[in-house]
């Protein structure tokens, strides 16, 4: 025989916790997240920057180009070469205009780095940068 509390609770509605404002919550913390963030696309590879006093920070929103000691051109983890820098900043400056940062090695001839400037430069790219480490 079922007593009356028994009785009382089993004639009582099952209640449980509502989810759905909590989803909401997260998926608005999630899209926040995802619109305010910045994707920086770096150069896949490692130089040896020559140093410099006169040192400025540059934008998050650069187009960085690194040039290898072996004379190699890379854009995003991928050898471009000189020939493909024209390419790639014509199209990245379609989008909005952005700068150029140049990450060369300290070793690298003057002729090559021209080349990569003049590459950026026609592809209409208003500045281009050389990156370096403070001396």
């Amino acid at each position: 025989m079922p007593t009356r509390l028994q009785r009382r609770l089993e004639q009582q509605p099952e209640q449980g916790i509502d989810m759905s404002p909590l989803l909401d919550v997260v998926f608005i913390l999630l899209i926040f997240f995802i619109v305010t963030t910045v994707f920086v696309k770096e150069t896949g590879v490692e130089v040896d920057k020559p140093q410099a006093i006169s040192i400025q920070k540059m934008e998050q929103t650069a187009i960085l180009l690194a040039i290898t000691n072996n004379g190699e051109v890379f854009y995003d983890g991928s050898n471009v070469g000189v020939a493909g820098v024209r390419g790639i900043v014509e199209q990245l400056q379609r989008r909005e205009p952005r700068p150029v940062v140049i990450q060369a090695d300290k070793t690298v001839p003057t002729e090559l780095l021209l080349e990569v400037i003049d590459g950026a430069k026609l592809a209409g790219a208003k500045t281009v940068n050389l990156a370096a480490l403070k001396g």
